[in-house]
C-alpha cells in the first residue's frame, strides 16, 4: 500500500481505506485519552461529527478525522501533549513547534505512515496519516465587524498558503503568491500570534478557527456548539460531540441525512500514502 508520485494523485483503495480508517481511531483514541485525563473539552467536528450521527462512525469515503475546541482548551492540549503524548507512536505539529508548517491549526499524525497532499510533496515537515484538531478563537457577534474580521483572517491565510501557491498557481495569482512567501515565516508567525491574542480579549459567543474558511456568510459559529457537549458513539468507541449536533449539522450541510451524489464526495488528494496493515 505504497505509491510515491510529484505530479499524480493516488486513489485509495478500499484496503488503503480500511488502513486509513484503523489508524484514524487510534489517533483519536489517543487525543481522547489526553483530553479525559487532564478535563480538556473538545467536540469531534465536519466529517467526523456527521459520520458518528448519520453511519455510527467514519463516512465511508472521509480520509481524515477532525476536532475542534476554544483556544485555552487548545492550549492546554499542546502543554500536556509534550509530556503525555505516546511519542513512540504519535507526533503532534503545529505552526509553534514545526518549521516549515504553515497552517493555523494542529495535527495529531501516525509515525511510520505517509499521507502526503497532492502539491504539498516540497513542504519540508512530516506528512503521516493525520487528525485536525482545530482550535476556535472569538470574533465578533456583530455582523459587520465579523467581516472584517474575517477578511484579516482571509489576508493571513493566503500568506500562509503561498507557500503552495507560488509553486502550483497560474497567471498573476502565482506572482501574487511568490511575493506573499517572500515574508519571513518567524515574522508572520508572529504576527498571527499577535493576532490571536488579540482576538481572544473579549469572549464572544460567535468563534472560528481564524485560517479556516467559513463554510457560509455567516463567519463565524455558536461558541455552544463547541463547548456543550455529549457522549457519541464512533466506531463502537465513545467521543465527546456537540449536544446540538442536529443543529449544527443543518448549518454545516443543510439535509445531512441526505447522502451526497458520488462525485461530490470529496476527498483529500494525495500523491504518496502508506499505511501498514
Amino acid at each position: 500500500m505504497n505509491c510515491r508520485s510529484s505530479d499524480k494523485q493516488y486513489i485509495l483503495s478500499d484496503e488503503d481505506m480500511h488502513s486509513l480508517h484503523k489508524t484514524e481511531l487510534e489517533l483519536l483514541d489517543e487525543f481522547s485519552r489526553i483530553c479525559k485525563k487532564y478535563k480538556i473539552n473538545y467536540s469531534i467536528d465536519g466529517g467526523t461529527l456527521l459520520g458518528a450521527v448519520r453511519h455510527g462512525g467514519f463516512i465511508p469515503w472521509d480520509d481524515d478525522a477532525d476536532v475542534i475546541m476554544l483556544r485555552s482548551e487548545y492550549n492546554k492540549f499542546k502543554a500536556v501533549c509534550k509530556k503525555e503524548l505516546n511519542s513512540a507512536e504519535f507526533y503532534f505539529q503545529d505552526m509553534d513547534n514545526t518549521e516549515g508548517y504553515r497552517w493555523g491549526y494542529g495535527k495529531l499524525r501516525k509515525k511510520n505512515t505517509r499521507f502526503v497532499r497532492l502539491g504539498q510533496e516540497h513542504m519540508p515537515y512530516e506528512q503521516g496519516i493525520f487528525m485536525d484538531i482545530f482550535p476556535c478563537d472569538y470574533v465578533p457577534d456583530n455582523y459587520l465587524m465579523r467581516c472584517i474580521c474575517n477578511f484579516h483572517c482571509y489576508i493571513y491565510r493566503k500568506i500562509f498558503w503561498s507557500a503552495v501557491g507560488r509553486k502550483y498557481s497560474e497567471g498573476i495569482k502565482k506572482y501574487i503568491f511568490k511575493l506573499l512567501y517572500k515574508i519571513p515565516e518567524k515574522n508572520l508567525k508572529k504576527s498571527f500570534n499577535r493576532y490571536v491574542h488579540f482576538r481572544n480579549k473579549k469572549p464572544t459567543k460567535t468563534v472560528k478557527c481564524l485560517t479556516f474558511p467559513a463554510c457560509n456568510r455567516t463567519y463565524g459559529y455558536k461558541k455552544e456548539w463547541y463547548v456543550d457537549t455529549c457522549d457519541l458513539q464512533f466506531e463502537g468507541k465513545i467521543f465527546k460531540g456537540s449536544k446540538k449536533y442536529d443543529e449544527y449539522l443543518k448549518f454545516l450541510y443543510g439535509d445531512y441525512n441526505k447522502l451526497p451524489p458520488e462525485n461530490d464526495r470529496k476527498v483529500h488528494p494525495v500523491s504518496e500514502f502508506y499505511c501498514s496493515k
